[in-house]
């Protein structure tokens, strides 16, 4: 049996394995309580698992006396912005996110709309063994129903001052996209009919029969790749099955890689409100380069979007994310969320005036290698400990696990808060560098 995984990001699994209705129904109850049986919106991803989830979720929350909103199959993204529109006491996203098909998850929202940060994250979990206080029959909680948080969300978008609609609208721009058949579907293709783009969708229906390995990366690009270079688009867009990560093809039909989503972003959001950005260690150095156009600065935080967002708040940043395609813009909510970058992406098209390949060209290029060490949970720890002998003689960033510093490159070992895993991250100048690093950072995890 697979073990729980249960952190800062939420608790995940692999359905009828280790999650399963049961594990769900208590971790909803206990999460209902302590949110003070308030009201809790509730939405899914698309997968096949979601009913199950859904309704053991909504009975456990009920069991405590909570008000329930469910939102039906939407994106991560929209879930966090309802909780803040219906002034909700929190909210729980039902999604494994990039995860295989087989697995199912939960995170977890505070009432400010953001995932738990991490100090109440770790209290809530540290009460789920324990019996919920169940409501009494006269304090059962209720079920209602909100079909507008998508069109809510749209218009959210819509009316940033930062998206110039107008111009967009007047590139008619022809743009392909790929949601892997997860819960992106409906909200990408209204957004891009609002911009009055001409559309080609593959894996648009919300099945939850991925098409391909769910995660954005180049490598799972190649269907979106062809649809693209067939339909001769400008841009094409892919999201992960809950719609918070956004990786891009341009006119070539070429995956340009998911670094350069957020990349984009900062870059045009910078030239049009200036200020301070924040990312996490495993994110590009190139997010130093492009701070540096404008004059500002670039705070490193831990990996995981609530740390990133919660910085992006201390600093007032405009615009911040993650290196996985995850764009956070503080001025629709600060959270990921791919349909924001899908918005800034065509902004900057449409206002430079240049084609995507362009935009990227302008942005200076470094290397990623990435590999994993996978391991049984038990012994993920004594896979990190042979990481301080890698880390002899180097500069170190131990904010999340151990990164290591040199000069014109970096190589980030970290446990995975969503895998039994531990990761390894390069960025170097050249991809000879990159790949020698990583290989001699996985060859040390392992003892091999």
């Amino acid at each position: 049996m697979s073990k729980l995984m249960a952190s800062i990001s939420g608790v995940r699994g692999i359905f009828g394995d280790s999650i399963t209705p049961e594990v769900a129904l208590r971790f909803a109850a206990t999460f209902g309580v302590f949110q003070d049986r308030g009201r809790i919106v509730v939405g899914r991803d698309s997968r096949t698992t979601g009913p199950a989830m859904f309704h053991a979720v909504v009975s456990g929350l009920l069991s405590v006396g909570c008000e329930v909103v469910d939102l039906g199959v939407v994106s991560t993204p929209t879930v966090l912005l309802a909780v803040e529109d219906l002034l909700a006491a929190g909210g729980i996203a039902i999604t494994a996110s990039h995860n295989p098909a087989q697995w199912n998850a939960m995170k977890f929202i505070d009432k400010n709309g953001m995932f738990l940060f991490p100090e109440r994250a770790r209290e809530f979990l540290s009460l789920v063994d324990n019996e919920p206080d169940w409501a009494e029959w006269q304090y059962a909680g209720t079920l209602t129903h909100d079909d507008d948080a998508v069109s809510r969300h749209i218009e959210r978008i819509l009316t940033l001052p930062l998206v110039p609609v107008e111009q967009i609208r007047a590139r008619r721009f022809k743009v392909a996209f790929d949601t892997v058949n997860g819960a992106g579907g409906p909200i990408v293709r209204r957004l891009l009919e609002a911009f009055d783009c001409e559309i080609l969708a593959i894996n648009e229906a919300a099945t939850g029969h991925f098409a391909h390995e769910p995660e954005p990366l180049n490598k799972n690009l190649s269907q979106l790749e062809d649809a693209a270079r067939m339909y001769g688009a400008d841009v094409g867009f892919a999201t992960d099955p809950d719609v918070d990560r956004l990786a891009l093809v341009d006119e070539h039909g070429v995956a340009v890689g998911e670094e350069f989503t957020l990349l984009l972003a900062e870059d045009y959001v910078l030239s049009q409100q200036p200020g301070d950005t924040v990312t996490n260690l495993s994110s590009s150095m190139a997010g130093e380069d492009i701070a540096a156009r404008y004059g500002v600065k670039v705070h490193r935080v831990a990996v995981g979007e609530i740390n990133v967002g919660k910085k992006m708040l201390e600093v007032n940043a405009p615009i911040g994310g993650e290196g996985n395609g995850g764009v956070i813009c503080p001025a629709v909510h600060a959270t990921r969320d791919a349909p924001v970058g899908i918005a800034l992406v065509l902004a900057h098209m449409a206002t430079s005036g240049k084609p995507l390949s362009e935009l990227v060209a302008a942005i200076p290029h470094y290397h990623f290698a990435k590999d994993k060490v996978v391991a049984p949970p038990e012994q993920l720890d004594e896979v990190m400990k042979r990481a301080e002998k890698f880390a002899v003689g180097h500069r170190t960033d131990r904010t999340d696990g151990i990164k290591l510093l040199g000069e014109g490159w970096w190589v980030h070992l970290r446990k995975s808060g969503t895998e039994p895993i531990v990761r390894v991250y390069v960025e170097a100048a050249t991809p000879e560098l990159a790949q020698q690093l990583c290989l001699k950072a996985k060859t040390m995890l392992t003892g091999k």
